[in-house]
């Protein structure tokens, strides 16, 4: 069942980016076909055997900061991985209905800031292919704060330099640890993303609520009152 949303509990809207507005098959083709692809080519192997050169040093690090830094992975694969991203720019895609959901936020009167985990190389590439830049007041980067969002450590540095009310903010996510850490911070309305994929498959998000896509939150939200306003 998709999750309700209070929006008169609600002043501002925190969105993840890659899965939750952005479709995540962009990521998914980069890391699982892309990089292994180039990686064997530059180092002389077969694709089989690059995938298995790199499994083990993407599992070392998931969940970590050093996980969605291009600057760590360049330095470890040999590959320019900002350039890489580039290249295959036309792939960067959003989700059908996340636009329309900013706009109808923004509308609403309440703040819609992006809370990433993306090195800043990626989020910015994104933000400026897609054009849904100019809908964020604030993006708050795990690569500024020192943390990724999976670390309680994100969220309280976070709150101390953005002055945000955990309890009155709405936080989406395609990632289950990652809202996990914001419900346990004290984020008031957490809600995950079971289809970040568009090729494949929803799959659940246990014990938290969740939407299948972003515009599934759209209904309720009305132009021009908030919970302070109206």
């Amino acid at each position: 069942m998709d999750a309700k949303v209070n929006w008169d509990a609600v002043d501002w809207v925190l969105l993840d980016m890659d899965g939750t507005i952005l479709d995540l098959s962009f990521d998914n083709y980069f890391w699982s076909e892309l990089v292994p692809l180039r990686y064997a080519e530059k180092n002389g192997l077969t694709l089989k055997h690059a995938r298995e050169v790199l499994a083990p040093k993407f599992l070392a690090v998931r969940h970590t900061l050093p996980w969605y830094c291009t600057d760590y992975w360049s330095e470890v694969t040999g590959l320019d991985m900002a350039s890489l991203k580039h290249e295959i720019r036309e792939r960067i895609g959003p989700v059908p209905g996340a636009e329309a959901f900013m706009q109808a936020v923004l509308a609403s009167g309440r703040k819609l800031w992006l809370a990433t985990n993306a090195h800043q190389d990626s989020w910015r590439l994104k933000l400026e292919y897609t054009g849904f830049g100019r809908y964020f007041e604030r993006v708050i980067c795990s690569h500024d704060i020192g943390f990724p969002k999976e670390d309680l450590r994100f969220w309280e540095l976070a709150r101390d330099a953005h002055g945000f009310v955990p309890e009155r903010c709405l936080f989406v996510d395609d990632s289950q640890p990652v809202l996990s850490s914001a419900q346990a911070f004290g984020i008031g309305h957490v809600v995950g993303i079971r289809k970040p994929d568009s090729h494949l498959p929803a799959r659940p998000i246990e014990a938290l609520p969740s939407v299948e896509t972003i515009d599934r939150l759209t209904p309720g939200l009305r132009p021009g009152v908030t919970a302070s306003s109206g």
